[in-house]
């Protein structure tokens, strides 16, 4: 339980994708500044920073990336620290500023998210993603992010039948939303025929089943609820802010079908909020692989174990669904996936949904929505909801 009730009165987002022409620094300066914009508060109001980043020293071979953010963003001397979680570094840095305001260390914070990613080749862009993995049990023998997640789809589709086809569900709806989001790296439709005919990455996992490398940064500002109206007319309250963590390696759990950090965290939000997962209107989950989508499904609570490929079959999660909405944004396969932005561009997401502002992927009528960012192959889980307050 929050001491606190807080807010997000602010949020921007650059355009993700091959953005070789911007700069790491650049591109989170945008980002912070629109959310700057957005909260109508200028830089000196903020009174500390939390960064997600999960690996410039690799990237673009910058570490001490906390300093560089606060002096590029003119915000010395305030404290700003760089939060690293692997891909869930976006949300923890929101975890982060949510809990500094809840305990009234701060009044106004902001969380961002940033990577830079295409300034190496795919070779070496796998292999810092791999360190987010076990290097003694897993990375040292060869095994790469979608070879992990190759292993779960396998052994889903063993356990319950799901097929092939059931995996390229998620993906084609993926895209088919990144569509109507002008910030989308990929804004054009696939089939499932495209997917299953992509090139082999991992069996069964194909190029089409995979979120691409990406560039890209995000921003929030939070407050205490009690300033929010100073900033917005339509503040957005966090409901829940819930973490938890599993063994780093696969081969460590008793079943690799289930991410257990999702379930554990989702039962957490569930109660801090207390709601249940039909009660959720709009969803961003972390669908790094096609078959990451399918399980987060199923572990948040949507459906059943098991019934997700019947259920993304039966059109259960698309924007105009009567269930849940998921992955309006185009989520991490179409939206892209620059892995230190990612949770906190699904935060962006769900605030422009319950504000009524996400344009032709507007989510009729939405009112409670949740964010799923995921850690490696599970290890690291963040699960947030909100709701609009006015």
């Amino acid at each position: 339980m929050l001491r606190r009730d807080v807010a997000i009165v602010g949020v921007g987002m650059t355009r993700f994708g091959e953005l070789w022409e911007r700069s790491f620094d650049d591109l989170f300066v945008e980002a912070g500044l629109e959310a700057l914009e957005d909260a109508g508060m200028g830089g000196d109001e903020i009174e500390a920073m939390y960064v997600g980043n999960m690996s410039a020293g690799r990237f673009i071979d910058q570490e001490h990336v906390a300093s560089l953010i606060a002096d590029r963003s003119g915000l010395t001397p305030i404290p700003c620290t760089r939060v690293e979680a692997a891909c869930a570094s976006g949300g923890l840095a929101v975890r982060q500023a949510i809990l500094a305001v809840a305990s009234g260390m701060y009044d106004i914070v902001l969380a961002g998210g940033v990577e830079k990613m295409t300034d190496v080749t795919t070779e070496e862009a796998t292999a810092t993603l791999a360190t987010a993995s076990d290097q003694e049990w897993e990375a040292f023998h060869g095994i790469t992010f979608p070879s992990l997640y190759a292993m779960i789809a396998r052994r889903h589709m063993y356990e319950y039948g799901t097929t092939r086809e059931h995996l390229a569900l998620p993906p084609v709806k993926n895209h088919r939303n990144a569509t109507k989001n002008p910030k989308a790296q990929f804004q054009f439709e696939i089939t499932v025929e495209q997917v299953i005919e992509s090139p082999l990455v991992a069996d069964p996992l194909r190029l089409l089943d995979c979120s691409p490398v990406s560039d890209g940064a995000a921003a929030v500002i939070v407050c205490p609820l009690e300033m929010a109206k100073e900033f917005t007319d339509t503040p957005i309250v966090v409901r829940a802010t819930a973490q938890a963590s599993d063994s780093i390696a696969l081969h460590d759990r008793d079943d690799i079908t289930t991410l257990k950090a999702t379930v554990e965290a989702a039962k957490t939000a569930y109660k801090q909020a207390g709601v249940e997962p039909e009660d959720v209107d709009v969803a961003e989950v972390h669908d790094c692989f096609s078959i990451a989508e399918l399980v987060a499904v199923e572990d948040l609570g949507f459906v059943e174990k098991g019934e997700a490929g019947e259920a993304y079959h039966d059109g259960m999660f698309e924007i105009d669904s009567d269930y849940v909405a998921v992955n309006p944004s185009g989520g991490l396969k179409a939206k892209g996936h620059p892995v230190g932005a990612s949770g906190v561009a699904q935060v962006v997401e769900i605030v422009e949904q319950l504000r009524g502002e996400a344009g032709k992927r507007q989510v009729d009528g939405a009112e409670i929505g949740l964010t799923h960012n995921v850690g490696g192959s599970g290890g690291t889980v963040v699960v947030h909801i909100f709701e609009r307050a006015d």
